[in-house]
């Protein structure tokens, strides 16, 4: 599993086999990276935010979100079906599986470390709930001391980076403790090994932001019970490089409700899965049956996914436009107008936010576009309208910052995206100010810090986000 932020973790992952997040895309990135240097008056030091001038805020609690009732999935099963082949007999690295792997039996889980985020278990508990009523999966928690099919140990980054640099969280099989992995030879921990899933361990950071935490659960468990691989065209999912969802959709909870019927066991290739397939699906996903009017999502060329990873990468900005410029132009040249043109034009809107205003305007423009002609990818256009509305405050165009931010704000929230949340409500609140609206401002900005601590973690993050934002507007 890989949201990147460079393409370094994904040589990395080939080396042992393990999947892998890397930390938070760029997606709130623009007003740190980019517009506040490009924007910040000359008394703000440009090249780090924390530097910021900070509030006087006394912090909320950190706000938390309810359980969301279960949604339905709208896509064919001949969609999902073909999504399912190439979701699980593939790695990230384009290494085929020859036999469908999944734990057969009931799974126990436990979780480890020295310190565990108090954020941690009420998490999981939502989402083992999920996993056992949306996906029908048998899963339960033991205590940390006792043997499990699954491990989840928290540690610090720093230990994390040693073994694994560049990574926000990583899965692994065949080990049950960080020790046993700090150990093993890179063959035994290769996927391709593995015929029946009966151990493996998911290592988490206890120092990051609870949301962050979270997204790690969500991402690494569902890669620990399923699939392996991730799909840039899928737009309702967390099994993409996109980094958009942050919790595991309706789709995903079919997806391993699928993988753990009784019609399919650990071994079956890929000719037996498919034919399992259909009948499984028409039981599961009755209201998939028959075509829903839409043609099947073509492949990914690996020339447009290496330029989506530079340009998501650490290299110099120029090498990085370029990039996202090649995307965009292999997005055209396949007549794409789903989730990875939007993406694409993103990535080159972000990108050339210092350097050129207008082509950043435009880029984010389209990308926005392009995301809001859809329902399924409102999240995704949610992002963008966080940083165009950014680019509006820092313009003066107040009423257009506003009028973004505000609407987007149920998608976030939905999105269950406390950190976009967070954002959209700080930026809509530097926009009321402007617009002569002081206590609605007052009472909005008070509202995003409980969401922000969760989205941001420490105390001096969210007051750096504060200040950030503030700086926009002046």
């Amino acid at each position: 599993m890989c949201r990147s932020n460079t393409p370094l973790t994904r040589h990395q992952a080939r080396d042992f086999g393990s999947a892998i997040r890397r930390p938070r895309m760029m997606a709130l990135g623009l007003l740190a990276a980019g517009l506040l240097s490009a924007c910040a008056p000359a008394s703000v030091t440009r090249h780090d935010p924390a530097t910021l001038p900070t509030p006087a805020l006394d912090l909320p609690p950190m706000k938390i979100f309810d359980a969301v009732p279960a949604q339905s999935v709208t896509r064919s099963n001949t969609s999902i079906a073909r999504d399912f082949l190439d979701l699980s007999f593939q790695l990230e690295n384009g290494v085929q599986l020859p036999t469908l792997t999944r734990f057969e039996g009931p799974i126990t889980l436990r979780v480890t470390g020295d310190r565990i985020p108090v954020s941690l278990n009420p998490d999981l508990d939502r989402l083992l709930t999920r996993l056992r009523t949306e996906a029908g999966i048998e899963i339960s928690r033991v205590p940390a001391a006792q043997p499990a099919s699954i491990t989840i140990e928290a540690l610090s980054k720093a230990e994390l980076a040693r073994r694994a640099p560049n990574t926000a969280c990583i899965v692994v099989p065949n080990v049950s403790s960080w020790e046993e992995f700090t150990r093993a030879r890179r063959h035994s921990l290769s996927w391709t090994e593995v015929t029946t899933r009966t151990q493996l361990s998911i290592f988490l950071p206890s120092d990051e932001a609870p949301q962050e935490i979270r997204d790690c659960l969500h991402e690494e468990l569902a890669q620990a019970l399923g699939p392996l691989n991730d799909l840039f065209r899928l737009s309702d999912s967390v099994f993409n490089d996109d980094n958009i969802h942050s919790v595991l959709t309706p789709f995903d909870m079919l997806i391993l409700r699928a993988t753990y019927d009784p019609a399919l066991r650990s071994g079956m290739g890929a000719p037996q899965v498919a034919a399992a397939l259909p009948g499984i699906l028409d039981r599961i996903h009755p209201q998939g049956r028959g075509s829903d009017g839409r043609a099947l999502a073509m492949d990914t060329p690996v020339a447009w996914q290496e330029a989506v990873l530079t340009a998501l990468g650490e290299g110099a900005l120029n090498t990085r436009r370029t990039a996202a410029q090649n995307a965009v132009i292999i997005s055209q040249e396949n007549g794409w107008t789903d989730s990875r043109a939007g993406f694409s034009w993103m990535l080159l809107g972000r990108l050339s936010v210092s350097q050129d205003r207008v082509a950043s305007h435009m880029a984010l423009t389209t990308s926005y576009d392009i995301y809001a002609a859809r329902p399924e990818t409102r999240f995704h256009a949610a992002h963008v309208a966080m940083q165009l509305a950014a680019l509006a405050l820092s313009e003066g165009q107040y009423e257009r910052a506003y009028t973004l931010s505000a609407n987007a704000i149920p998608a976030a929230q939905e999105a269950q995206n406390a950190a976009l949340l967070a954002s959209l409500m700080l930026t809509e609140a530097e926009a009321l100010v402007k617009l002569g609206r002081p206590s609605e401002a007052r009472s909005l900005r008070l509202d995003s810090l409980g969401w922000a601590r969760y989205g941001f973690g420490s105390d001096e993050q969210v007051r750096a986000r504060v200040a950030e934002i503030a700086a926009l507007a002046r």
